[in-house]
């Protein structure tokens, strides 16, 4: 089973759990009014916590991002050779 079929298996799991409590599906008795004041909401309460998590799991993958020296070196050793390469064949820049 792959990631994405797992997050949508989840998703729809919540989904139909969240259906039946807030539309009382199912035969169950009606969720006390509290209760039912915060189980409605609860999918923008997710949504905005999942956009939280996410803007911080990127910020703090850029922030501990590995600067790669050497390599950078070699590519601009491979990039100097490539235009020298170039210019004996006779392009111009």
């Amino acid at each position: 089973m792959t990631k994405l079929l797992q997050w949508l298996l989840a998703l729809a799991l919540l989904g139909a759990t969240w259906a039946a409590l807030t539309l009382n599906l199912g035969g169950v008795a009606p969720l006390p009014s509290p209760w039912d004041q915060v189980v409605w909401p609860l999918p923008t309460y997710l949504l905005v916590a999942f956009g939280c998590y996410s803007l911080g799991v990127v910020g703090y993958r850029l922030a501990t991002f590995n600067d790669c020296e050497e390599a950078s070196r070699e590519l601009q050793a491979q990039i100097r050779e490539a235009r020298a390469d170039l210019a004996r064949r006779g392009l111009k820049f």
